[in-house]
């Protein structure tokens, strides 16, 4: 056993041992509001967005994208447990705007072990063998934060199972600052019918 394995243990039998009245929580957020975002470790919704348990729904995928799988936690969050907005939330210095999908592909081709990136780009130092399923994943890579969480936010209005009086939100969080910063025209689009 690790000790990650360990160190989780032991924090959430610590968290448990305070969890106070947490599990009479209910099911549906209480600010009625949801974020998709990134899953960047350096990224933590509760502080930059000021949650407690129970307050919003929290998406999270790589580059928080709105893949297929995130509108469809969306849809939950608003016909099952009544959320009411929505922020689609990408930030400075992601990973996904260091790879395409071409080069995600030839990686996982030549190996599935994790792959090394210097300043000449990514290199893949493990030993086979790969597979070539990776070709047929979009892997929702980003060439331009600002415009990415734009076609996010168009994205999630067009959707048709999204109705048009929810508002989507866009921003990106500056890793360097703490801070989230509007992006007008994803807002402007996201804005509610």
């Amino acid at each position: 056993m690790s000790n990650v394995v360990n160190e989780v243990r032991a924090a959430n039998a610590a968290y448990a041992a305070d969890f106070g009245d947490k599990g009479a929580l209910p099911m549906p957020p209480g600010r009625r509001f949801a974020i998709l975002t990134c899953m960047d470790a350096r990224l933590d919704p509760a502080k930059y967005a000021g949650l407690a348990e129970g307050d919003a729904h929290v998406i999270r995928n790589a580059g928080g994208r709105a893949s297929d799988d995130a509108i469809r936690s969306l849809v939950i969050s608003h016909k099952l447990l009544g959320t009411r907005e929505w922020f689609v939330i990408h930030h400075t210095d992601c990973g996904m705007l260091t790879f395409t999908n071409e080069i995600m592909t030839d990686l996982l081709n030549n190996s599935l072990e994790t792959a090394t990136v210097d300043a000449s780009g990514w290199h893949d130092t493990g030993k086979g063998p790969g597979s070539p399923e990776g070709r047929y994943i979009n892997w929702l890579t980003i060439s331009d934060n600002a415009a990415s969480v734009v076609e996010d936010v168009k994205r999630i209005k067009a959707h048709p199972l999204v109705p048009g009086y929810i508002p989507v939100y866009g921003y990106i969080y500056d890793c360097k600052t703490g801070q989230l910063v509007e992006v007008p025209e994803a807002t402007a689009a996201g804005k509610a019918a």
